[in-house]
């Protein structure tokens, strides 16, 4: 077989590959598009909260019961009604949010696919409020419920935001679903049985692949809170952090500081080297990803039953290595 053939012969099976993927892919879609969902119910609580008068506490409390900790004094609850700056969140709240349309639709959308893959989910309710600025329960999935904190997604920009660059930049619609899926994860994922690093990364790696699954017109960056440059860094440092995990025996150690170097959201991550500062935070994380999505495209294994994999086992047969 001459050149030209050879060559036609690697583009003609390249193309055929291609083909069989879109076509899987686009079976699966077109399944998940048939999966019959209830329309999800949306309820403004924030709306009602700073709509109500303080008289009429009592009717609320009575329609929310689970918002009211009978540990609370009414006080607390009249006071914020009528406290000027959350009055200035709320309005700012309404500009960014008139209506809950859009969230609607996504949330429809993210059942669709959740149901696909979990047949026991139930199409929840979602209620929106206005929480504490709490920036680690922005969105919670209750099973019947998902609460959204509306305060925290008005746009990394706001006024109101104080915070450190690195977490406001997820203050954004656009992570509403992640941060829904994050939390729907966190009941279906088996907790690391071992403390090790690898345990910590297959877990979140875990986590990560489900957004693939659940959120698959979301971008990686999207999926994993990175900026697209933060993304596009871990991507040509790949070779390099993993040659780090392996000459400094970090995967099977025990070293509780490691999730805070690698793991835990933060500016960056920490090698104790000059590329610290170039790094994001998170790319343990972001390696354990890269692990299951090599795990499951080599193994014919079902993702509920992969979830409940032993981190380990999962990276022996994962056949990983990283991208150069």
């Amino acid at each position: 077989m001459n050149k030209i053939s050879v060559k036609l012969f690697l583009l003609s099976m390249v193309g055929s590959l291609l083909f069989m993927s879109c076509d899987k892919k686009s079976k699966v879609e077109k399944a998940i598009e048939e999966t019959p969902v209830d329309a999800v119910k949306v309820e403004r609580f924030d709306k009602e909260f700073f709509e109500t008068s303080p008289k009429d506490l009592s009717k609320l409390k009575k329609k929310y019961p689970y918002f009211f900790s009978p540990k609370i004094d009414d006080t607390v609850w009249t006071n914020k009604m009528e406290a000027p700056i959350w009055r200035e969140v709320y309005a700012e709240v309404q500009k960014k949010y008139p209506n809950t349309e859009g969230i609607q639709s996504e949330v429809e959308t993210l059942v669709q696919h959740m149901k696909y893959y979990f047949p026991k989910t139930k199409t929840p309710k979602v209620i929106t409020l206005i929480s504490d600025m709490d920036y680690n329960n922005k969105a919670i999935y209750a099973d019947s419920l998902v609460l959204i904190s509306l305060e925290l997604y008005l746009g990394k920009e706001h006024k109101f935001y104080t915070f450190p660059k690195y977490l406001k930049q997820n203050f954004e619609l656009r992570q509403m679903m992640p941060d829904v899926v994050k939390s729907f994860a966190f009941r279906e994922i088996a907790p690391p049985t071992d403390k090790n690093l690898l345990s910590q990364m297959i877990y979140f790696g875990k986590e990560l692949y489900l957004k693939d699954l659940l959120l698959p017109e979301y971008s990686d960056a999207e999926k994993m809170g990175y900026t697209p440059e933060q993304i596009v860094w871990c991507q040509e440092n790949e070779s390099y952090i993993w040659r780090y995990f392996i000459e400094k025996e970090l995967l099977f150690s025990d070293e509780q500081k490691l999730n805070s170097r690698f793991i835990d959201v933060a500016p960056f991550s920490k090698f104790y080297l000059e590329i610290d500062n170039e790094s994001p935070g998170q790319v343990g994380s972001w390696i354990g990803w890269q692990i299951v999505r090599s795990y499951m495209e080599n193994n014919d294994t079902k993702v509920d039953q992969m979830l409940k994999m032993d981190a380990k086992e999962i990276f022996e047969k994962s056949k990983y290595k990283p991208k150069k």
